[in-house]
């Protein structure tokens, strides 16, 4: 009985225990809360892969519009800047029991204030998964450590122009059952300067690039892990 009472409190506790992906810093500058970012002010998580707020959050958890498109230097390192909440600080990132992988992608649009996000064209430019297989580390783990700054590098070689820059999280604490895995998302809104257009980046759908049965998606994170297949295309490189 005290086992149950037990797992009760700590599914509630955990529960709340959500993040929200507030600010971004480009170029030395750290952008207020919700400006160029399209915040909700409810942290909770996407469950359905197949739902068009996989792309950028919005109907589950609806966001606050934002006119602001921030200027990025193409080969440059941004930061995401994860809180639990809007007005949480940098020691509340989000539950240590919320191992997962940390991602995040890019799309090219026209007006990246008015692209809605879902749908065909974004790639992948930067994961991490399992980050220490000897102490079942993960990314998030990382990302606490680094008191909620995703260091995300934008590619030099893809073409200058209006972007929206999505950073994503996935909580897999809950994740040995159908839908049970937490996903985690905004989209900043980014213009990207300098970039060589060298290259074009393969791209997927959101949704369409997940499956509920992936095995990065379906997983049971409290036996030993030898390895983890982070979701989703491989990361577009120059």
């Amino acid at each position: 009985m005290m086992f149950h009472s037990f797992s009760f409190a700590a599914v509630f506790t955990l529960a709340a225990c959500h993040t929200i992906f507030t600010q971004l810093e480009a170029g030395s500058v750290t952008s207020a809360v919700g400006v160029g970012i399209r915040d909700p002010n409810y942290d909770g998580p996407i469950y359905d892969v197949t739902s068009n707020d996989i792309a950028c959050n919005g109907g589950k958890n609806p966001t606050t519009a934002t006119n602001a498109i921030i200027t990025v230097q193409a080969g440059s390192t941004v930061k995401a800047i994860w809180r639990h909440t809007l007005t949480s600080g940098a020691n509340d990132v989000i539950d240590p029991s919320h191992k997962g992988p940390v991602m995040a992608y890019l799309k090219k649009v026209s007006n990246a204030a008015t692209d809605p996000g879902y749908g065909a064209g974004w790639f992948k430019i930067q994961e991490a998964g399992l980050t220490n297989v000897a102490t079942q580390d993960w990314a998030t783990t990382d990302l606490i450590a680094a008191k909620g700054e995703q260091s995300i590098t934008i590619p030099s070689c893809i073409a200058p122009g209006q972007y929206l820059l999505r950073a994503e999280l996935i909580a897999l604490h809950g994740a040995s059952s159908s839908q049970g895995a937490q996903f985690y998302m905004e989209c900043a809104q980014i213009n990207i300067t300098g970039g060589t257009g060298a290259k074009s980046p393969p791209t997927v759908s959101l949704p369409g690039a997940y499956k509920a049965t992936d095995p990065g998606i379906l997983i049971n994170i409290y036996k030993t892990l030898t390895g983890y297949t982070i979701p989703g295309p491989s990361v577009f490189t120059c």
